[in-house]
């Protein structure tokens, strides 16, 4: 609206007057919508189609092992047609028609996916998920003081009860199974109150969540050094010539190595790796969650060393010729660093979509998918916070690591410095993984609610 209604458009090619407040709310509303619509959809869109797998079938399970992988495929190839194409178009046409074409090829995934609702398989709604949680938290209070049985066996557990898989009862978090002790006061145990007595299977959600949170936290510094790819990486890329032949490639397409180095890392994991793990293994899922993610933690290491290094040369670059800057120096110089940050992705961001979908209670796929995002998110916000932070007290001892130009900082040093924080970090990440417990559940079976009164018993476990 803003390219094509003439009140709304703030520029022409002659003059360019201050911005009035219909343009900010304009520009501001869209981005408003834009966020509204992707905390909609990218939760529940991936869980969605996860869900179309039954856990219980040998050949679905397996296909919905490579789900996530393919997933992220198709992400990427979107993702490396939107910063050449549309960004092409951007600079090169008008952004109009850029906005035109994204809101058509919007449009028309919007009529495919509502074109497919007959087929689609739809979990149930069971309420709210931290309900029964608080629950469990509630009665283990409660009973804080009970004496343990002398064997699990002996706590409540009803399938009846359970909406999803019924759990195995684990060790750790032991203080929450006091939740599960049947008192001697409780004539039945199916009528008594669940803030007062919760199953087994309630119980062992609860550790699911809390089991997560170490996990969660681990996996804050390798965000934030994939927060440096958008952001650092392409403004030292605008640095750079950017000249292939008579072509001037765009500061904004040089992420699109970065999907690059994610589609042949999910293609190489896919295809190559897990087969051979496989057969050595005989595990269905080669390696195990945790482990892909902490392959991909020591790519991100290895970018920030890399990124260190090009960083450096490109100073020594802009030291040797002041007026020049680092102009002199190939775009391509930066490369290896989008490539192996999108290796790393391909390992740790899948597998933590993966980890998350998976290990989280069955009512709360949606969410798991959420605490992934949230990673992502809270990581943005500490990479700005680390930044601030550095500034202030670099320049107070000295000089400011982030100078008003990209020449006159040190973004060497702070690669070097992420580099560390990520190497420590990942010591912490493995002896986190070493010590977890996955979930462990009853092969059930649940009831879906699918359209047209069809009978969906078995399509959901």
């Amino acid at each position: 609206m803003s390219q094509f209604v003439p009140s709304l458009k703030a520029c022409d090619s002659v003059s360019c007057t201050q911005a009035r407040k219909v343009h900010e709310m304009v520009f501001f509303l869209a981005i408003y919508l834009i966020s509204i619509g992707t905390g909609g959809h990218k939760p529940s869109l991936e869980s969605f189609g996860a869900d179309q797998f039954d856990d219980d079938h040998y050949k679905e399970r397996k296909a919905k092992m490579s789900f996530f992988n393919w997933w992220n495929f198709g992400l990427c190839s979107g993702l490396l047609l939107g910063v050449t194409v549309i960004v092409y178009t951007q600079d090169h046409v008008n952004w109009g028609v850029a906005d035109v074409v994204l809101t058509v090829v919007m449009a028309l995934s919007l009529a495919i996916f509502v074109i497919g609702r007959p087929y689609y398989r739809y979990r149930a709604p069971s309420g709210s998920p931290f309900k029964p949680m608080l629950q469990v938290l509630v009665a283990a209070i409660r009973k804080r003081n009970l004496p343990y049985p002398s064997n699990h066996s002996e706590l409540h557990q009803n399938s009846q009860l359970d909406q999803g898989r019924v759990l195995c009862h684990t060790n750790k978090l032991k203080f929450l199974d006091k939740a599960a002790i049947v008192e001697g006061t409780e004539n039945s145990a199916n009528e008594a109150s669940a803030w007062r007595l919760a199953t087994v299977t309630k119980v062992e959600e609860m550790k699911l969540i809390l089991n997560m949170i170490p996990i969660w936290l681990a996996t804050l510094p390798f965000g934030i050094c994939v927060a440096q790819a958008p952001t650092f990486f392409i403004k030292q890329g605008t640095t750079l010539n950017r000249k292939f032949g008579s072509f001037e490639i765009p500061p904004a397409s040089i992420y699109s190595l970065a999907a690059i180095g994610m589609i042949i890392s999910v293609t190489f994991y896919e295809k190559i790796l897990i087969p051979i793990v496989r057969r050595v293994t005989g595990n269905e899922r080669g390696i195990n969650i945790l482990q892909r993610i902490g392959i991909g933690m020591c790519f991100s290491i290895l970018t920030m060393v890399v990124s260190a290094l090009v960083e450096k040369k490109r100073l020594s670059v802009v030291e040797k010729d002041p007026l020049q800057g680092s102009v002199s120096m190939s775009v391509f110089w930066l490369a290896p660093q989008f490539l192996i940050i999108g290796f790393g992705d391909g390992f740790t961001l899948v597998g933590l979509q993966e980890y998350f979908y998976d290990q989280v209670p069955d009512s709360m796929r949606s969410l798991g998918i959420a605490f992934y995002l949230s990673v992502l998110g809270a990581a943005d916000f500490l990479a700005s916070l680390i930044i601030i932070v550095l500034d202030h007290v670099t320049e107070k001892y000295g000089k400011s690591w982030f100078g008003k130009d990209l020449n006159s900082s040190r973004l060497d040093n702070f690669y070097w410095l992420l580099a560390g924080m990520a190497a420590t970090n990942l010591i912490i990440y493995i002896l986190l993984a070493r010590r977890y417990s996955y979930k462990n559940a009853h092969k059930n079976v649940i009831v879906a609610d699918c359209p047209g009164g069809l009978d969906c018993t078995t399509a959901i476990a």
